[in-house]
């Protein structure tokens, strides 16, 4: 059933940028044919990362997890890259490509008069550098990062951001997600939350009965505000 009287939604970020853009700009410094578990190695480890930091309550802000998460990449696949290279490859996060209906459902949620932001794992810089890359900064009221509170999602104080950003209960805060893990977090949070599984992930068992959609429309739609 769709969410009643919501008056904000909190986005991952992966749901309006494709995190794919990381496997691109690997390719261009790697070739194609290396590209793919090289990339699979980074983005794996780095949220292992955050997972494991935050269960233990040993923080460290996303890009430190980035460039760390490259070294055990690089590593792994016994490659060598110069500082110029391993910058170029960091900063693919924080140049990522808008997913195609990203921009235009952001502008009808807006028209809606409902209040926007990311509500992201990425650093305060990242965030901020992001959206100004994709001229998206304008579209949303806030930027929320788990170095707030010195953790990750799915740490439940991550998600209590939006409660003190908006002033506003968890059930009127919808939560978009691009991981299954996350959606899982959300939920379990108390969000109305919808999974905008983008890539076509099989159902995960930690919240089976979820709200699930390929796109930002289908959000819109469950929302009743598409």
């Amino acid at each position: 059933m769709a969410p009643e009287r919501v008056v904000a939604i909190a986005f991952d970020l992966f749901t309006l940028f494709d995190p794919t853009t990381v496997d691109r700009r690997v390719a261009t410094v790697l070739g194609a044919d290396r590209a793919a578990p090289f990339a699979a190695t980074w983005k794996t480890r780095l949220f292992e990362y955050s997972w494991l930091r935050a269960a233990a309550g040993a923080y460290a802000p996303f890009h430190q997890l980035v460039d760390d998460a490259l070294a055990v990449a690089m590593r792994t696949h016994r490659v060598s890259l110069d500082a110029d290279a391993q910058r170029r490859l960091a900063g693919a996060f924080v140049e990522l490509d808008v997913w195609p209906d990203a921009r235009d459902q952001l502008e009808r949620f807006r028209a809606r008069k409902l209040k926007l932001a990311p509500l992201a794992n990425f650093s305060p810089r990242m965030i901020a550098a992001l959206l100004d890359h994709a001229g998206l900064t304008a579209m949303f009221d806030a930027q929320l990062s788990g170095d707030a509170i010195r953790s990750y999602k799915p740490d439940p104080r991550a998600y209590a951001l939006a409660e003190t950003w908006t002033g506003q209960p968890r059930d009127r805060i919808a939560f978009a997600a691009f991981g299954g893990w996350d959606a899982a977090g959300a939920q379990w949070f108390g969000f109305p939350t919808f999974w905008v599984n983008r890539l076509g992930v099989a159902a995960d068992e930690l919240a089976p009965d979820i709200a699930t959609g390929s796109n930002l429309g289908e959000l819109g739609r469950w929302l009743g505000a598409g």
